[in-house]
């Protein structure tokens, strides 16, 4: 181990966090933007309904999730591995390919996008609240 044990994994936590944020953010701004064009709101200008803010972050987790849980498979494995069974990154998606196939990378995504929906609306939906109630501050 020593110090560099703690760090371990952080590059596969990049490659998660990076493009898991994007979709996360992406699809809940693509979603509250189709949400209001289909109630013929001005996207610009519309205040959606908490229903809909709710829904727009429920599928911005699951989106999130389902870019992400690849590259947390991958560094799941790495860091719970014996110390020396994997040479890094790459030994790690090799092995796992030839024993498990391509749907090992995709292990826990029932139970995570079934998570996602309610904690993410719950996330998007209190930012929502908070930036409403701090808009005294523009």
């Amino acid at each position: 181990g020593g110090i560099r044990s703690l760090y371990r994994g952080t590059v596969l936590t990049l490659a998660r966090d990076g493009p898991g944020s994007m979709a996360w953010f992406g699809v809940y701004e693509l979603t509250k933007r189709e949400l209001m064009r289909a109630q013929g709101m001005d996207p610009a200008t519309g205040q959606l309904s908490p229903l809909a803010i709710l829904t727009a972050g429920g599928l911005a987790g699951m989106a999130c999730w389902s870019v992400a849980i690849p590259p947390d498979v991958l560094k799941s494995r790495f860091q719970t591995a014996p110390e020396g069974k994997y040479t890094g990154i790459y030994d790690v998606f090799k092995h796992l390919m030839k024993e498990e196939g391509l749907s090992a990378m995709y292990k826990g995504i029932g139970p995570a996008l079934i998570r996602a929906f309610p904690a993410n609306a719950a996330c998007f939906f209190g930012m929502e609240l908070a930036r409403e109630a701090l808009a005294f501050m523009d």
